[in-house]
């Protein structure tokens, strides 16, 4: 789909991929761009940029009810970025139940429900597509990601359901497997990082391209050794304890 004049819905609006992902949607000529963060108020410099065309929208994507208001008033998107994530520390025996159940919550639960809620609103305005942020570690696992790990291969699973249950209805789903990113979810990791502006580019270029999955910059490197010899890249990424 061309990003030029479409009205874009983007989660976890208020940093890192998300805020720039408003900025790239803005400087490629969407004509509508609703950005959604829990707090409204860390969005007023992502609004100043231009705020007849970009519009706060308060929401947290694990809240039923303010999934449902943002449908109605977001009630002519034809792109929806599934962006808003959560990261709990800790390996498969020391991650916390509650970081475990906020991670699938967010990364899983989130994606289907905003994907619910938006599915028939993008193919009322004509068709579109949603965009999913997956990650790499859908199919590869940090030891010390544990839960983010096991939310982000569910969530992948689910969106390739999400895929073929609505491609009947014109709305394309592309899911996003980037490698690590210089946010301030990882913050504290060492280790490379690709930049916000650089990953946002690659995917909406692929939104663009019509193309289904899409490994944002550094990440096609890794995927493209992935599949020559998975069990080496599983052996290296063990090490990251």
């Amino acid at each position: 789909m061309e990003i030029r004049n479409s009205v874009a819905f983007v989660t976890g609006a208020n940093r890192g991929v998300g805020r720039e992902y408003v900025n790239q949607l803005h400087a490629l000529g969407a004509s509508k761009i609703y950005a959604a963060a829990r707090n409204t108020d860390t969005l007023k410099d992502v609004i100043a940029r231009d705020p007849a065309k970009i519009i706060a929208v308060q929401l947290d994507i694990t809240d039923a009810d303010q999934i449902a208001a943002a449908a109605r008033k977001a009630s002519d998107v034809t792109l929806l970025i599934n962006n808003a994530g959560s990261l709990t520390f800790g390996g498969a025996l020391e991650v916390s139940q509650a970081g475990l159940n906020t991670d699938m919550a967010v990364n899983n639960d989130g994606l289907r429900n905003m994907t619910r809620a938006f599915a028939d609103v993008i193919a009322a305005n004509g068709g579109g597509a949603v965009v999913n942020m997956l990650s790499l570690l859908s199919f590869l696992s940090a030891p010390g990601f544990a839960g983010y790990n096991a939310s982000k291969a569910a969530a992948w699973s689910m969106a390739m359901s999400l895929r073929a249950y609505l491609a009947p209805k014109g709305v394309a789903v592309i899911n996003a497997f980037p490698a690590g990113i210089d946010t301030e979810m990882l913050a504290g990791v060492d280790g490379p990082k690709d930049s916000v502006q650089d990953v946002a580019r690659d995917v909406l270029a692929a939104v663009e391209a019509g193309g289904e999955d899409v490994y944002p910059a550094s990440a096609s490197g890794v995927f493209d050794a992935w599949r020559q010899d998975q069990k080496a890249v599983e052996a290296a990424f063990a090490e990251m304890m």
